[in-house]
């Protein structure tokens, strides 16, 4: 039984609002080749294999059994987590801290380009009775818990506006985000709106992409060259019924950022965490985020944004990456993006996106509306 868990393989395509030029399986593969070498395995080494993948956004049932080609993982054990990209995560470390496995693939991918419309997939989601009869559009849904958001808070849009201008800047420094540009606050405000008080540049774009990491058991990590550990993970499902949800709060974020943090021995995540990245699938959720993993008080993460302490030389770097919104939103392989942009932060190896001493982080990931399902991961180099 071991320990320690760590990510020894980092492999990751570059995501693409569209890749006509590749299958999926062929994202797979790149990002598989390059975790493999990055961890120093082969494919005859792996245990066991982790594929995050809902049928419901690939159209195909069973998804799991198209992976294990371009994975080298014939005649591995293979699962599928119809669920968050940490719930994938956490999966393997589990099968590593119960000594079932020593390297464990995780993987997961989004061909968002083979979807014509997003809305009638994501409507699918919603309870059956109650709540599709409505057809409510999945971004209604978030525009009304944004709206909900802002009045409890005492958020102002123009925070919200400001979550969008940072991320997007951040992205001009990191070589494998598509959406990278110059936007200010006003241009956010004065786009179109998209579900009021929802802007259409305040929701990350889709993308295509695929990532991949090793895990390892703490003897197996110790024999690879740059490990970062996985000192906390915690994941949960809030109800997704319509009715029964808490619309100003990220309930899922706090309680899994406290399973972390237990798990971590973190006591105080403001000043123990680094930095962090969280989901942005709307720019809302960054600073309500923020405010469910203790990172930033009640009502202040959009104060700390409009201040400048979110950016990558603020007191609290956050989604230096450019994070979905400026990397591209790709269903449940979005929390593995991430996770892979907080490992390379800690290696120090994100070049001009890379923050000073960044030795712990923490990841926040949500599945989307209309679930209440989201995670959180501390990261550290040793």
């Amino acid at each position: 039984m071991s320990e320690g868990v760590a990510i020894v393989g980092v492999g990751a395509a570059v995501p693409r609002p569209l890749s006509r030029d590749v299958s999926y399986r062929e994202m797979i593969f790149d990002a598989a080749t390059r975790a493999h070498t990055d961890a120093g395995v082969t494919h005859h080494e792996i245990d066991s294999v982790v594929s995050v993948c809902e049928d419901l956004h690939e159209g195909t049932s069973i998804t799991d059994e198209y992976v294990p080609d371009q994975l080298g993982a014939v005649l591995k054990p293979v699962q599928t987590i119809a669920g968050d990209g940490v719930q994938g995560v956490a999966t393997g470390f589990m099968l590593i801290r119960t000594g079932i496995a020593d390297l464990v693939v995780i993987e997961s991918h989004c061909k968002s380009s083979n979807i014509l419309r997003h809305g009638d997939v994501l409507e699918m989601a919603l309870d059956p009775v109650y709540d599709r009869p409505l057809r409510a559009n999945p971004h209604y849904i978030a525009g009304m818990e944004m709206r909900r958001y802002l009045h409890e808070s005492g958020t102002t849009e123009e925070a919200v506006a400001a979550v969008v201008s940072k991320n997007r800047a951040h992205a001009l420094d990191n070589p494998v985000a598509p959406f990278g540009a110059r936007i200010h606050t006003d241009d956010v405000l004065a786009s179109s709106p998209l579900c009021e008080p929802l802007r259409v540049l305040e929701m990350s774009p889709y993308a295509d992409g695929a990532v991949v990491f090793v895990l390892a058991s703490e003897e197996r990590a110790r024999r690879c060259p740059r490990p970062v550990w996985i000192r906390g993970i915690g994941w949960i499902s809030d109800s997704p019924w319509l009715a029964m949800r808490e619309w100003a709060d990220a309930v899922y974020a706090s309680l899994s950022a406290q399973m972390a943090y237990q798990m971590a021995g973190i006591a105080s995540p403001a000043e123990e965490i680094g930095f962090a990245e969280v989901d942005d699938t709307y720019a809302y959720k960054e600073l309500q985020h923020l405010e469910a993993a203790q990172l930033a008080p009640r009502g202040r993460a959009g104060v700390m944004t409009l201040a400048g302490e979110t950016r990558r030389d603020g007191r609290l770097p956050v989604n230096c990456s450019g994070g979905s919104l400026g990397m591209g939103y790709c269903f449940d392989a979005s929390a593995l993006y991430r996770i892979a942009e907080a490992a390379r932060q800690i290696r120090g190896e994100s070049g001009r996106a890379q923050v000073a001493h960044a030795t712990t982080g923490l990841v926040i990931s949500w599945r989307g509306v209309p679930t209440q399902s989201g995670g959180a991961v501390v990261l550290n180099a040793d």
